[in-house]
């Protein structure tokens, strides 16, 4: 079971290469490094950023603040979000705010760059998804009952037989 969040995210995104054209991986942590949520989209732009933002707070519930970088896209989905809620997200546009993420995503790139390059979108994806789930069972964020003493890799194991992807 993934482990709650807290209410103050910090968001950005990142380039992944897939058949060698840059795509974009949308990442979200909490105040305390937590992984929130990811979305690898192929544009970066308002729709992106609304449906990334949709995504982890369908799951993750909705956060008090938000900070990130001077994205006027990532800005904009927050701003279309706000309009239709009673109490408004906080919106921090402070660089200094996203030292969290931004060396969140360094064991992200540090997994990723060997490989060099993706052969489609959908193994992209499916990869991403994997090397994010092993990350969280790293931070401790998220096992399954009776774990604590296994191995991040039978964690891993116990987990992929559990949620087969489609």
């Amino acid at each position: 079971h993934k482990r709650p969040v807290g209410a103050s995210w910090r968001m950005d995104e990142t380039y992944i290469k897939v058949k060698g054209v840059w795509k974009y991986l949308y990442r979200a942590v909490d105040k305390q490094g937590k992984t929130v949520d990811f979305l690898l989209t192929a544009k970066r732009d308002m729709a992106a950023a609304k449906r990334f933002f949709d995504k982890a707070m369908q799951t993750n519930g909705d956060p008090e603040k938000a900070a990130m970088d001077k994205s006027g896209a990532n800005k904009a989905a927050i701003d279309a979000i706000n309009a239709g809620r009673d109490v408004p997200i906080v919106v921090r546009q402070v660089k200094y705010l996203n030292n969290i993420v931004e060396q969140d995503r360094r064991a992200i790139k540090r997994v990723t760059r060997p490989m060099l390059n993706f052969k489609s979108f959908r193994s992209a994806r499916c990869v991403l998804a994997g090397i994010e789930l092993l990350h969280m069972i790293r931070k401790g964020q998220f096992t399954t009952d009776g774990t604590n003493m296994t191995s991040f890799a039978d964690q891993f194991y116990a987990l992929a037989v559990q949620v087969r992807p489609v």
